[in-house]
């Protein structure tokens, strides 16, 4: 008596298994409805200005500080004044009005920033030790 193995094999490729998608697309949906109905969504403010400058009616919280992290930082001087005494943790914070009327320049390269305050802000004033 001789095995038939074609039918077997025949009878391999009929049984393909049949997957249900209906259900699957059911609790998918259920789940983007659960979502949204949850969520809250805050319309975002339109900002025209492209300069990344925070504006200075955006400050949130009690600090008018923002803070700067650079790898590696090693050396702050603010108008030529080295203030690297307030960096903690490879950052520093600076203060809003220098972000706005002064400049700062980063030398990721050299660990270094060079910040110009505006003339009548102390350096004590313009950089802050960070706090977290």
């Amino acid at each position: 008596m001789a095995l038939d193995t074609s039918k077997y094999r025949n009878k391999l490729q009929e049984n393909n298994p049949r997957v249900n998608l209906v259900p699957l697309i059911d609790v998918i949906f259920t789940i983007l409805i659960f979502l949204m109905v949850t969520s809250s969504f805050q319309a975002a403010a339109d900002t025209s200005s492209s300069s990344g400058k925070p504006e200075i009616n955006q400050t949130a919280g009690p600090s008018d500080y923002y803070l700067i992290p650079v790898a590696g930082l090693k050396l702050v001087t603010v108008n030529g004044i080295d203030m690297s005494k307030d960096i903690k943790n490879g950052a520093i914070a600076v203060h809003t009005r220098v972000i706005d009327e002064g400049e700062i320049i980063i030398k990721a390269k050299e660990g270094a920033i060079v910040i110009t305050a505006p003339s009548d802000m102390l350096p004590d004033q313009a950089v802050n030790i960070p706090q977290q």
